[in-house]
C-alpha cells in the first residue's frame, strides 16, 4: 500500500475551502501512486472553529460525507478525514473513512483533550475500529486518543496492520517528544506502522505543531514533516517487509493477558 498524509492548514469554520485543499491532495496523492489519503483531525471543520462546529456537525450520510466520497470515487484514492458528526442531539469527534461511493467507516474519538473538546463533544467507548482497505487492514483512532498505549495495543491485538491517527498536536514544549518519539514507540510495541496526520499554522484559538510522522514497526520514522508549512507526505507501507523486526521484537507474540 502506498500512503499520503496531509499536513494541512484548515480554514477555521469553512467546510468548502477544506474540501477544496482535500480534492487537490486526493488528485496529487493518486497522481503519485497512493491509495489511502489520511488527514488532520476535524479537517472538515477546523479545529479551532470553536462553537460553529456544533452547527457545521452532520451525520456520516450528510452532504459532508457526501462530497468527500465524491472526490474518493473520483480520484479513486480512499480518504480518512476528521470530521464533527451529529447523531441527534449528540456531537462526536470522529473521523470517516470513504473509498469511493462504497461503505463508509465512522471512528468516534474516546480520550477528549482539555475543557475545550470537552465543551463541544461527546466521548465514545474505547472501541477496535478496523478496516479492509485493498487487503490492508486499517486502524482508527484520534490524536489524543493514541497517547493512551492501551487504544493501539487494542488495534494491533485485533489485526491492524496501520493506525492511521488525525491529529491536532498543538505547539508546546513537547510536540517533538510526542510525534517524534512517542508515535515511533506506539509502532515498535505493537510492531505496525502508525501515521501520525497533524495541522501546522494558525487559528484564531490554537497553533499547531506539525511534525506529521509515519513510523514503523521497527521503530523508524518513513516520513516526516516539518513543524510549519503544508506538507504532502507519501509512503510505502511494506506490511510484510519487517518479519526481521517481528521476530526479534516479539511483542505481541509474547504477550500474555
Amino acid at each position: 500500500m502506498k500512503l499520503a498524509a496531509l499536513q494541512m492548514q484548515a480554514v477555521a469554520g469553512d467546510v468548502a475551502a477544506n474540501l477544496a485543499r482535500i480534492e487537490k491532495a486526493a488528485r496529487e496523492a493518486a497522481t503519485a501512486g497512493a491509495n489511502l489519503l489520511i488527514t488532520p483531525e476535524l479537517a472538515l471543520t477546523g479545529y479551532g472553529a470553536g462553537e460553529a462546529i456544533r452547527k457545521l456537525a452532520e451525520p456520516a450520510a450528510g452532504e459532508q460525507a457526501d462530497r468527500l466520497a465524491a472526490i474518493s470515487d473520483a480520484t479513486g484514492i480512499g480518504i480518512v478525514a476528521g470530521f464533527a458528526e451529529r447523531d441527534g442531539d449528540a456531537v462526536y469527534n470522529s473521523a470517516l473513512y470513504v473509498d469511493g461511493l462504497g461503505a463508509r467507516t465512522v471512528y468516534r474519538k474516546s480520550h477528549l483533550y482539555g475543557p475545550y473538546e470537552r465543551s463541544l463533544f461527546v466521548p465514545e467507548s474505547p472501541k477496535s475500529q478496523v478496516i479492509n482497505h485493498r487487503g490492508t487492514m486499517v486502524g482508527l483512532l484520534i490524536c489524543y486518543d493514541v497517547e493512551f498505549p492501551e487504544n493501539v495495543r487494542r488495534l494491533a491485538l485485533a489485526g491492524a496492520q496501520v493506525v492511521a491517527v488525525p491529529t491536532a498536536l498543538p505547539a508546546s514544549d513537547h510536540d517533538e517528544l510526542i510525534a517524534r518519539k512517542m508515535i515511533p514507540v506506539r509502532a515498535f510495541e505493537n510492531q505496525i506502522f502508525v501515521a501520525y496526520v497533524n495541522h501546522f499554522g494558525n487559528d484564531a484559538l490554537f497553533s499547531y505543531a506539525g511534525l506529521s510522522v509515519v513510523a514503523a514497526p521497527d521503530g523508524t520514522l518513513l516520513a516526516e514533516a516539518g513543524k510549519s508549512g503544508e506538507a504532502l507526505v507519501i509512503t510505502d507501507i511494506d506490511t510484510g517487509g519487517y518479519d526481521e523486526s517481528r521476530a526479534t521484537n516479539s511483542y505481541m507474540a509474547d504477550l500474555r493477558s
